[in-house]
């Protein structure tokens, strides 16, 4: 296990498995999440506007890190069609490390992709 508290997950929910797909294929594009959950028709319970509904929704698990939770919750927040959209971040205590290095590429630019691939693989190829 590698510590993780750089890491996070972030909750989102959306009305329909399309504006799901749609607000993770734009964080994906802009390198913001390395990778999207998506659970289907979940029921929510909540309060609104006074009253108590109830819906179905999809949620939206996304794993990102710290640095990049801010640019995250501007693109959700201006793509989603709910007034209010739930973004709820989850800080993490550790994870498997491969797992772990394997984010760290998925976010990375094009540049620092090259340099941390080569250095894991640097990493790897010593071990075995």
């Amino acid at each position: 296990m590698k510590p993780a508290t750089k890491y996070a997950l972030a909750l989102v929910t959306a009305p329909d498995l399309k504006t799901a797909r749609a607000l993770a294929n734009a964080a994906l594009k802009a390198r913001l999440i390395a990778c999207a959950n998506l659970a289907p028709k979940i029921e929510s319970h909540y309060r609104w506007q006074g009253k108590i509904e109830r819906g179905t929704e999809v949620l939206l698990i996304l794993k990102t890190t710290s640095a990049c939770l801010a640019k995250l919750e501007r693109l959700i927040v201006a793509r989603h069609p709910y007034d209010t959209p739930e973004f709820i971040v989850l800080t993490l205590n550790s994870g498997n490390k491969r797992y772990l290095d394997w984010l760290d590429c998925s976010l990375a630019t094009e540049k620092s992709f090259r340099q941390t691939a080569a250095s894991t693989h640097k990493a790897y190829v010593n071990r075995t």
